[in-house]
């Protein structure tokens, strides 16, 4: 498993502006939502049997898809700690 990172504010760090915000927001859940389309069909090929190099691919699928959530994680984070509250 993946460390996650916790993101807080540095001092003198400059706030997102509300409305640019708002619309990172929208985006990362519009993220969120693409990846989870890719996390339950990358599951689903898990349940059958692969030829190689099926599996190899199917390897390289999850690391990309864990690699991906934690990225949008991080910058769901970076948002919320850096947006007023």
């Amino acid at each position: 498993m993946t460390e996650q990172k916790q993101t807080t504010p540095q001092i003198g760090a400059a706030e997102i502006p509300e409305e640019l915000a708002l619309e990172i927001r929208k985006l990362a859940h519009d993220l969120s939502n693409a990846l989870e389309i890719i996390v339950q069909t990358s599951y689903l090929l898990g349940t059958v049997e692969l030829k190689e190099p099926g599996n190899e691919w199917l390897r390289m699928l999850d690391n990309g898809v864990r690699k991906a959530l934690d990225i949008n994680l991080a910058l769901r984070g970076y948002i919320k700690s850096h947006t007023p509250r």
